[in-house]
């Protein structure tokens, strides 16, 4: 696969339903929580359900959203119109279950297509396959918590052919009603087999109604990327690949979630990312009036400042440098190599298998001081090949040293690498 998503790099991910208002994760408690969700704790399902009567976030405001993400240096944006609770956040004829039938009345969703499409922002459709409100799929009872993966109750097939057919509805509903819609994410996969969601069959009317989007690799049987979650892979996916990473340990909002990753952290992992040829898709959790937590906006703020010196080290580009070449990450792009340090270094330091007669200039790339550099081959290289592979030791005064990730951009005359 070519497309843009190969070069995306930046994302923003939101979760966000009525339980923000409760301050629980989404879904989860409706099953007493599962291990991958450590602040999750049970509460009745009729407990869980009762915030969908109050939900009115006030403070919603897609368009500072929106340039948040663009200030950023985000180039897409997946929203999660329904997750494994069955809410619907869009306009839906298929359930009076959402946020239509809220005191908000509005399609939330709707705003946030419309606000990141004014920046230039890609559009995601976050989907969860589950349902665990709708009766047919079944819905969870108290006496089903807490959930134990790999046993499910299993639909009768009558009732399982409603439901599939309000759910191919419902997808239906987003690929139609919202424009060009850039990424459908999947999610909930897992419950059910290959047939019985379907999935061949979904996938062709997804692909004709959106000829050019993208399927991540949650609806079994399909996917054009894959997506590993909350962690970075030590060696890249053979193909596009995404990591979708949360800010604290909570997908949706939840107060009692402290453990915040700092900006420089998120940075690093981003540089990490982006080094082996994947994208970081960044979860905000909203709370229930529509606003996002102080700590979340202060390391966007952070990350916008950063991107701002050094986002072309990151966006657009493609993988650098081997690991044996340099201990840290690097991409590169038109005849450019940026090398990311992510600890400060204790002296000058080393790239190695270059075409080092080629190099023309070394940068701080955050505030454009040349560098001194040298370089060095072989003896017998120095004499005989007119283009010979070598190292090149560059200095870098604490001046030039970023305070969260130092990007040195190495300019070569012609292709840089063997």
């Amino acid at each position: 696969m070519t497309s843009w998503f190969d070069t995306a790099r930046f994302g923003m991910f939101v979760h966000w339903s009525h339980c923000s208002q409760q301050g629980v994760e989404l879904s989860w408690p409706l099953v007493g929580g599962a291990f991958t969700t450590p602040y999750t704790r049970a509460m009745p399902v009729e407990q869980y359900h009762a915030s969908a009567a109050t939900f009115d976030p006030r403070r919603y405001d897609p368009g500072e959203w929106a340039r948040m993400a663009k200030r950023a240096g985000m180039t897409y944006a997946v929203f999660t119109t329904k997750h494994h609770d069955g809410y619907a956040m869009y306009d839906t004829e298929t359930s009076d279950y959402g946020v239509m039938h809220s005191p908000y009345g509005r399609d939330i969703f709707r705003g946030f297509v419309d606000a990141m499409r004014a920046e230039g922002i890609r559009i995601g459709v976050y989907f969860s396959l589950i349902d665990w409100h709708h009766t047919d799929y079944p819905a969870t009872t108290d006496a089903d918590q807490p959930y134990v993966f790999g046993k499910w109750k299993q639909p009768q097939p009558e009732a399982w052919a409603r439901f599939t057919g309000v759910m191919f509805a419902q997808i239906r509903e987003l690929l139609t009603n919202y424009g060009k819609i850039d990424v459908i994410w999947f999610d909930g996969g897992w419950e059910r087999s290959t047939v019985q969601w379907r999935s061949k069959e979904l996938e062709a009317m997804i692909r004709e109604l959106q000829p050019t989007i993208l399927i991540n690799d949650r609806l079994p049987g399909v996917g054009d990327y894959v997506t590993p979650e909350q962690f970075v892979p030590a060696q890249p996916a053979p193909g596009p690949w995404e990591t979708c990473l949360t800010i604290n340990e909570t997908w949706g909002y939840c107060p009692a979630d402290r453990d915040f990753k700092s900006a420089r952290k998120i940075i690093h992992t981003l540089c990490e990312v982006a080094g082996k040829g994947g994208n970081l898709l960044l979860n905000v959790g909203p709370m229930a009036d529509g606003g996002l937590q102080p700590e979340f906006t202060e390391r966007l703020a952070v990350i916008e400042g950063w991107m701002a010196r050094n986002g072309e080290s990151i966006v657009g580009t493609t993988p650098g440098l081997e690991p044996w070449q340099h201990y840290g990450p690097s991409t590169q792009r038109d005849g450019r190599v940026y090398v990311h340090l992510l600890s400060r270094p204790y002296d000058a330091i080393s790239v190695r298998g270059v075409r080092t007669k080629r190099v023309k200039a070394v940068t701080a790339l955050s505030n454009g001081t040349t560098l001194a550099f040298t370089t060095r081959t072989s003896l017998i290289d120095q004499f005989l090949n007119p283009d010979p592979l070598g190292e090149i030791t560059i200095a870098v005064p604490e001046a030039s040293i970023d305070a969260n990730a130092t990007v040195i951009a190495i300019d070569f005359a012609d292709k840089p690498l063997p």
